[in-house]
């Protein structure tokens, strides 16, 4: 699998503002996390590569980062524009991050507000959207933060921006979220206290530079995963793909509907565990989804819906709202999509309800979203499926449709068709 998108964008900002060179092997070169190269070279941080896989990092030190010249263009990355938004909410000058259409649409109140009560000086625009303009003010206070929104995005964004606050700053999460940023602050020798869901760190923590391992992305071996799992006969391993239990929730989800995965060769890559999988087709069934597994799959329902559709009987999710403002609404851009297949759907706020038994061929739109347009090209082993609107696809996983081939798939991608 490419190197995990989360934990590559963290690779970089970390290693732009710790002290020294930082060496990362298996970053994602896909277009998100170039974006956010682009974004540290655009404010004076030296970065070789990536070239394959392989990035070194001239860190500038906590406070050597450096205004842009223009605005910091962050394409279609989420991840990219809140926790840079922490990261830069303490710095000395002003900035802007904007995006594309997409990422423009994404709500960022929810990594306004905290900062703004942490002293940032810092506007969206209406309607709590990007741009994101930040102001250069006199510095930032602690906060003791509770979140009411599960969001790894938004408590790394209040932990970077506590690392140039005055004093301890503290984030309670209502459920656990995936823990890369907490866990890559210790590699780079910060100090942290955790208890729970709640975690501090203490302002002025300065970062030595270090050399980081980014495991396979599990949010990209889930569409392999779900497609292999219900598909009777198939017999896949995928290797070195991160295990964190913060993320494997799509595990759990596959095999509470009968999946047969076995874990293999477990280590650890960069303070994260790792695992092969290999997973032997079967004929999965439908469950009702526990909500307290959604935070630990957000990432990976696309592909949960697919597979639920080849299911026998009836899956149910709920507890999902934040589906709703991802890349795409990914409930209604899935739903639809599953309609367009033969299957019957109910849609409800917070979820799905999907009648299992198998799809049809079809046609879909993937609303301009990645993970959309992987989830139903995967389901292309169930079903013949034309997947318009895919360009997106890059941004997190270059050279899908050349590695799904090679385990056997047959999807070709027309270049007059985006």
């Amino acid at each position: 699998m490419p190197g995990d998108k989360s934990i590559s964008h963290r690779c970089v900002m970390l290693g732009a503002i710790a002290d020294g060179g930082t060496r990362v092997r298996g970053l994602l070169d896909g277009e998100d996390v170039l974006a956010t190269v682009t974004a540290f070279r655009s404010m004076g941080v030296d970065i070789d590569g990536p070239h394959e896989g392989e990035a070194f990092i001239r860190g500038v030190g906590r406070d050597g980062l450096q205004a842009p010249a223009a605005d910091i263009d962050l394409g279609n990355s989420g991840t990219a524009m809140r926790l840079l938004a922490g990261l830069l909410a303490g710095q000395r000058y002003d900035c802007a991050l904007v995006g594309d259409a997409s990422l423009s649409r994404r709500p960022m109140r929810r990594i306004t507000e905290p900062l703004t009560l942490m002293g940032a000086r810092i506007e969206t625009a209406h309607g709590g959207t990007p741009p994101i303009r930040l102001r250069a003010g006199k510095g930032l206070a602690s906060i003791d933060c509770t979140m009411s929104v599960a969001s790894a995005q938004v408590k790394s964004g209040i932990l970077l921006a506590g690392l140039y606050a005055n004093g301890r700053t503290c984030v309670t999460e209502p459920v656990p979220t995936r823990d890369h940023t907490e866990r890559m602050l210790a590699a780079f020798g910060v100090a942290l206290a955790r208890e729970g869901r709640r975690t501090c760190i203490e302002g002025g923590a300065r970062l030595a530079a270090t050399e980081m391992d980014v495991p396979g992305d599990i949010s990209s071996a889930a569409f392999f995963l779900a497609a292999a799992a219900g598909r009777p006969g198939s017999d896949l391993l995928i290797r070195g793909v991160g295990v964190n239990p913060t993320r494997t929730g799509i595990l759990t989800i596959l095999e509470r509907m009968g999946a047969d995965i076995c874990w293999s060769n477990r280590r650890t890559a960069g303070r994260e565990p790792v695992a092969d999988l290999r997973v032997q087709g079967t004929t999965l069934v439908g469950i009702d989804v526990d909500p307290g597994l959604v935070p630990l799959a957000i990432d990976e329902f696309p592909a949960i819906f697919a597979a639920a559709a080849t299911a026998r009987g009836v899956t149910r999710v709920t507890g999902a709202a934040e589906l709703r403002v991802k890349e795409s609404d990914r409930i209604a851009a899935s739903a639809e999509a599953l309609n367009a297949l033969g299957v019957s759907v109910q849609v409800g706020d917070d979820g799905m309800t999907i009648e299992g038994g198998g799809m049809s061929g079809g046609e879909v739109d993937s609303a301009g979203d990645h993970r959309i347009a992987m989830a139903f090209a995967s389901a292309s082993a169930a079903a013949p499926v034309r997947i318009r609107n895919c360009r997106n696809v890059v941004t997190s996983f270059p050279g899908f449709e050349s590695l799904a081939n090679s385990v056997g798939f047959d999807i070709e991608v027309s270049l007059d068709d985006p």
